[in-house]
């Protein structure tokens, strides 16, 4: 079914760089996209820089990036320049993502730090990012049990062993679910066959995604592209003991544990962020990770010490639980941080998940948007609301690329979401 006018959606503009901040409601936006851990001292001082220059607003976006809000045109160089000093080293151009514990999880069945490392640096050779959407990417997913499934890209590698060997499956446009698989490659080649993939898109023009393109013209452009560099493989390894969850402990390959603590509805005050790194400092920890999954994994801890950073963490006001209920309401940042926004999603969805903590089992994720565009999640949720001009829209296991069944008032949200999530929680009851 094509969506109605209401909810049919926007394009979403380019990713904000540190020399590039976009324009909100709040003042200027700035991303950055941390590459494998920060030291806890530049991680203080980022918060303290975010504080000084901006209005002390940070985010982890599902993508594992952070955001930070409310600078101007007169200190947005100034930030830059003051994260610039702090050394902490991040992506620029293409964006490749890897695991959240990328070359240091016992079950890594190849070093996708290295991988990615590679692959950055043979890109920043190339023009391709000149040629390519700002919104393209790559995954690389080592094959421990912290994976990217759960997050969208144009092109996904995804370790497993091929005939008693490590190999990478490549995927095309999706999400680990959704992707288009289009066979195993040798881990030496990764390099060459990602790069053929990226001209194989920027043939397509500026815009072109390789989801559009399957969608178009089906897997053969990729295929052909690739087809001498694939190899034979056996069915996909299954992953042990997989966990896609990464809020809670991990254990790690040297023999410490990481502790993964989520932002309630992505984002937090920069002053709590600073108090958070005390707190694992504390605890003894070596360093934090930006993850995928609005999440920041705190690394280097002793099982013993990672309890105690636990409970500072959850004083402080971070999601240390699986079963909270925060945990599965995702919101942007709605009006009048965004000026796209119809509604105030971020102020709305601490409301919402209170009404729907006592029918929540996991399974039920809720998506506020404060428009049509979907930015902080572009996949279905078993409820997306929609803010519009007209009320908010409700949109049963879709995104906000579908048609509502329902409009509300804003008032009346609550309520009615918690009555949603009632009903469908008794009909799961009796089935």
């Amino acid at each position: 079914m094509t969506a109605p006018a209401l909810t049919r959606p926007q394009r979403r503009g380019a990713c904000p760089g540190l020399s590039a901040p976009m324009a909100t409601g709040d003042g200027l936006l700035v991303r950055l996209l941390p590459i494998g851990t920060i030291a806890l001292d530049a991680f203080a001082a980022l918060c303290a820089a975010a504080r000084r220059h901006g209005n002390g607003i940070i985010e982890v976006t599902s993508r594992g990036s952070v955001q930070i809000r409310g600078l101007s045109a007169a200190s947005a160089p100034r930030f830059a320049a003051s994260v610039a000093a702090l050394g902490i080293a991040a992506g620029d151009g293409i964006p490749v993502l890897t695991d959240p514990l990328a070359g240091l999880a016992p079950d890594d069945i190849v070093d996708a730090t290295a991988l990615a490392a590679d692959l950055r640096a043979a890109l920043a050779q190339s023009s391709l990012a000149q040629s390519l959407s700002a919104k393209v990417s790559l995954t690389i997913d080592g094959g421990g049990p912290l994976n990217l499934d759960g997050v969208a890209a144009d092109i996904r590698l995804r370790a497993e062993t091929a005939n008693g060997a490590a190999a990478l499956r490549i995927s095309i446009g999706g999400d680990g679910r959704s992707a288009v698989p289009l066979g195993c490659i040798a881990g030496e080649n990764a390099v060459a066959v990602a790069t053929r993939l990226f001209e194989a898109i920027a043939r397509r023009g500026r815009h072109a995604r390789a989801r559009d393109i399957v969608a178009a013209e089906g897997i053969a452009v990729f295929r052909s592209a690739v087809e001498d560099l694939l190899i034979a493989s056996a069915r996909p390894r299954m992953r042990r003991n997989e966990r896609k969850e990464p809020i809670g402990l991990h254990p790690l390959r040297d023999g410490t544990f990481a502790y993964g603590v989520g932002l309630a509805f992505a984002h937090t005050d920069a002053t709590s962020l600073q108090r958070l790194t005390e707190a694992a400092e504390a605890a003894g920890a070596s360093g934090m990770r930006a993850a995928p999954g609005r999440v920041l994994m705190i690394v280097g801890l002793t099982q013993q010490a990672a309890v105690s950073f636990a409970t500072a963490a959850e004083a402080l006001g971070f999601i240390v639980r699986v079963d909270d209920p925060r945990r599965h309401v995702i919101a942007c940042a709605g009006a009048p941080i965004c000026a796209s926004a119809d509604i105030a999603a971020r102020a709305l969805a601490p409301q919402i998940a209170a009404a729907v903590a006592p029918h929540l089992d996991g399974s039920f994720q809720i998506h506020i948007s404060g428009c049509a565009k979907g930015c902080a999640h572009a996949a279905a949720a078993a409820l997306t609301i929609v803010g519009t001009s007209s009320g908010c829209a409700l949109i049963a296991n879709g995104s906000t690329r579908d048609a509502p069944f329902r409009i509300v008032a804003t008032n009346e949200l609550a309520a009615a979401v918690s009555k949603i999530a009632g009903d469908l929680k008794r009909e799961g009851d009796h089935v």
